[in-house]
């Protein structure tokens, strides 16, 4: 149906893209018409891909107010932006490939016989606060042209019978209706192991926990949940995922590189900001790096440059909040030498 309206339009759908189309966003004949037409009728810049506005344009049709327990996000991150050892971003663009080539393999090659869990792509993206794991799920989202859905775990967790799994439904099957990737941020909350039960309230839980393993496997999409204590996720979660995707806290190399990216282009920056230093002397994450540099931007705004007294000034700041106050008692040297200077 994609193909043939399509064509009718006048627009070139590949067969691939026809698939992907076809096997993530659920729609009958008219509404797919109906998004074929309305795009076809909208001015478009050459070179735009065909498949990705259409999903765009599908999705528009679909989008009625979301559930309080689900958030959209918008995803400016590009691979670029990810500063991540190799390994971690051939599993993350194998994520990607799973679900566009899912069709095709699953049904056309019928390894949707030999599947125990269900045909959806679900992944776990564990490791310490700030090193990466939302902004990967960004990255994918834009890379594969779908929406980002963020499930607000405090208005999805009730202590009412039954409200728990109700919101559970309502958020996959808004992302099914949608088409959108599933992100469930620090989802050990929601995805916890199961205890004994000594009461109602473990009942309660484990009940929880059984449903949402369920709701899963009969999830099509991409779901995403993301843990900074992978221990205390579920086993019986961990086996039905389909990737484990490790976030490392970056090394040296890989901190200066992201010293420089925390600071856009139009960004004014002084020479005398010695990044190779920032990168070797501070065990920072990514996260921690940005909120360092955001501090200092706004600390140097009325003076017309970002130097480097106002980046250590900043990261002494963060480094008071989070508690390293050795690490910044060793900042204390060289902020004194740039002061004198």
């Amino acid at each position: 149906m994609w193909s043939a309206a399509a064509a009718s339009n006048g627009l070139v759908l590949s067969e691939v893209d026809a698939t992907a189309l076809a096997s993530t966003l659920p729609l009958g004949p008219a509404e797919i018409a109906d998004a074929v037409a309305r795009l076809a009728r909208q001015p478009r810049e050459a070179g735009e891909p065909i498949a990705r506005l259409l999903r765009h344009v599908a999705v528009d049709q679909e989008k009625d107010a979301l559930p309080p327990s689900v958030r959209s996000v918008a995803t400016r991150f590009s691979w670029d932006d990810l500063v991540l050892a190799e390994k971690a971003k051939t599993e993350l663009r194998s994520i990607a490939a799973h679900f566009t080539w899912s069709a095709s393999v699953l049904d056309r090659w019928g390894f949707v016989d030999r599947l125990t869990y269900g045909r959806g792509v679900s992944a776990l993206f564990s490791g310490a606060s700030g090193t990466g794991k939302t902004m990967a799920a960004q990255v994918l989202a834009r890379e594969l042209g779908v929406e980002l859905l963020l499930v607000d775990l405090s208005r999805t967790v009730s202590k009412y019978l039954g409200e728990t799994e109700k919101n559970i439904d309502t958020a996959f099957r808004v992302a099914e209706r949608r088409g959108a990737l599933l992100l469930f941020d620090e989802a050990d909350a929601l995805f916890g192991k199961r205890s004994d039960v000594k009461d109602a309230h473990d009942r309660h839980a484990n009940v929880e926990v059984a449903y949402l393993l369920q709701r899963m496997e009969a999830f099509e999409g991409i779901a995403i949940l993301t843990t900074n204590l992978k221990q205390n996720i579920d086993d019986a979660f961990l086996r039905r995922l389909r990737f484990i995707v490790d976030f490392p806290l970056p090394d040296a190399a890989a901190r200066e590189v992201i010293w420089r990216q925390a600071f856009p282009d139009r960004a004014p920056l002084a020479d005398d900001i010695d990044f190779g230093f920032l990168g070797r002397r501070l065990q920072l994450t990514g996260g921690t790096i940005q909120q360092i540099a955001l501090h200092a931007a706004f600390a140097a705004v009325d003076g017309g440059a970002i130097e480097m007294r106002h980046v250590l000034a900043a990261t002494q700041r963060e480094l008071d909040k989070l508690g390293m106050f050795d690490a910044g008692r060793a900042l204390e040297g060289r902020a004194a030498r740039v002061g004198a200077a």
